[in-house]
């Protein structure tokens, strides 16, 4: 429809243009003595439109003949421009379907280009750390660094290469230097601070990524519990610092099992038994735990009666538990009660078969002189203690090279 509209206004514009001229009587006289020209009025006119249009070309092909070498180098780079980006698809394409040495080789393509040079050295740094050529990443994280350009993409890419290699202070050292740490660079940081064991820095971090969403409650809480319950046994040398590391663990937490179990552990290897009981009590009083229970009857302490009469609280709730009833044979024992020993052991043998109830009882049974009995525990507790190591290693007699 367009088309026909500018058809339609330049056929009526050529019929006005004719007609005028047919009616235009008019004439132009040029004086240039001893000369004198008459011409008509129309045919000047035309002159006019005709030198008008052949300067108008004239410029502008005087202009184009200026701007050819520019035109040229811009095309000439926007081949290259094409030809590396082309060469760079291919590489990431390669790299994503794990063919590593096509990838750096058309990585390395792309580098020889100069175009697109920061992304070309890193996607070939990433190749070659898949082969394991670590003297030609280090080279192509060289180049990268060179270029200057696209600095958060090369420190995270460097940061993450180093944590695969276990460099964690490298790697959180790298990481400190971006002004902004996005959600990646954060991410990367938490395992850098796993691995560096620096749990009240995996604390911050693992609630700051979950503001952002990256763990939803579950993930956050079982990540900030790991980092709690580290972080106490790594506190589990120093009676004090183990204190203050137990006293700023949130109250919601304490009754969590791997928290729990760090602490108690850590009061007993310690020498305060007592302070382990109690962990104990109210944590198995919130969640039941077996393994908890089982070290209810380590540690000494002067509560060995009332640690007794609570775990035959416990047991009116779980009477076939055989863990509860080997802590409760073994508290017994140490308080020489012989015969409640001996019925709290054999009924944590009948329910669950162990090495560790079997050996109790063994040395329950020298206590009470019974030799041969106790032989027979003894004989028992490592066939299945023996059993156990076959199943753990599958009958090897060492771990495969």
């Amino acid at each position: 429809m367009r088309a026909l509209l500018w058809l339609i206004v330049i056929v009526a514009l050529a019929v006005g243009l004719t007609l005028a001229a047919a009616y235009n009587r008019g004439y132009a006289l040029l004086v240039l003595p001893p000369y004198r020209i008459e011409i008509s009025l129309n045919f000047l006119l035309i002159l006019l439109v005709l030198g008008f249009a052949a300067g108008y070309a004239s410029v502008r092909a005087a202009v184009a003949a200026l701007h050819l070498p520019r035109q040229v180098r811009e095309y000439r780079a926007a081949q290259r421009r094409e030809k590396a980006w082309a060469t760079l698809a291919e590489a990431l394409r390669e790299y994503l379907a794990g063919r590593y040495r096509r990838a750096e080789q058309a990585a390395a393509a792309c580098l020889e280009s100069r175009e697109f040079d920061g992304l070309a050295a890193l996607l070939a740094a990433r190749a070659t750390h898949e082969l394991r050529d670590y003297e030609r990443r280090d080279a192509y994280l060289a180049q990268a660094a060179a270029a200057s350009r696209d600095a958060p993409a090369r420190v995270v890419t460097e940061a993450e290469l180093m944590l695969e290699e276990h460099r964690y202070q490298d790697a959180l050292d790298l990481l400190r230097r971006l002004p902004r740490r996005h959600t990646a660079a954060l991410r990367l940081e938490l395992r850098a601070q796993q691995q560096a064991r620096n749990w009240l820095e995996v604390l911050a971090l693992t609630e700051e990524l979950r503001k952002r969403g990256v763990f939803d409650q579950a993930q956050a809480d079982q990540l900030r519990r790991s980092a709690l319950a580290e972080n106490l046994k790594r506190k589990a040398t120093d009676a004090r610092a183990l204190e203050e590391a137990w006293d700023k663990v949130p109250v919601a937490e304490r009754a969590e099992r791997r928290v729990a179990l760090a602490a108690a552990r850590g009061f007993i290897a310690l020498g305060n038994g007592n302070r382990a009981h109690r962990i104990i009590e109210q944590a198995v009083g919130a969640n039941w735990d077996s393994e908890l229970v089982g070290l209810y009857a380590e540690g000494g302490g002067n509560d060995t009666v009332r640690r007794i009469e609570r775990a035959e609280e416990w047991l009116k709730s779980h009477p076939r538990d055989a863990v509860l009833l080997l802590t409760l044979g073994r508290l017994c024992a140490g308080q020489d009660l012989w015969g409640k020993a001996q019925s709290y052991l054999e009924a944590s043998v009948a329910v669950e078969p162990t090495h560790s109830a079997h050996l109790a009882l063994a040395r329950l049974q020298e206590q009470l002189g019974n030799a041969e009995a106790a032989r027979r525990h003894d004989r028992e507790g490592l066939r299945l203690a023996l059993a156990q190591l076959a199943a753990a290693t599958g009958g090897r007699r060492r771990a495969p090279l």
